[in-house]
């Protein structure tokens, strides 16, 4: 089998990114392993994995959550994402 031409690659190479959006898509994609632990992709770097319970406890608190990022945010204590 004869190897590809670097033009060959670089189509090939076009074609891919015009298929598929990569991993980084930054929509949250969700997956449940083989132990029952339910887990985030897309948030950073690594996945966020919880069980259940602790899926819905965290769930339960969000508004107790969203206030204290919002007092944390104003105080200026938070690395926000610069835009």
């Amino acid at each position: 089998m004869a190897e590809p031409t670097y033009e060959e690659l670089k189509s090939r190479l076009a074609e891919l990114e015009k298929q598929g959006t990569g991993r980084r898509s930054g929509q949250l994609e969700f997956r449940v392993g083989e132990k029952g632990g339910v887990s985030v992709y897309g948030l950073g770097r690594f996945p966020v994995t919880l069980y259940y319970e602790q899926w819905t406890r965290l769930l339960d608190a969000a508004p107790q959550l969203r206030a204290f990022l919002e007092e944390n945010k104003s105080a200026g204590k938070l690395k926000l994402k610069e835009k």
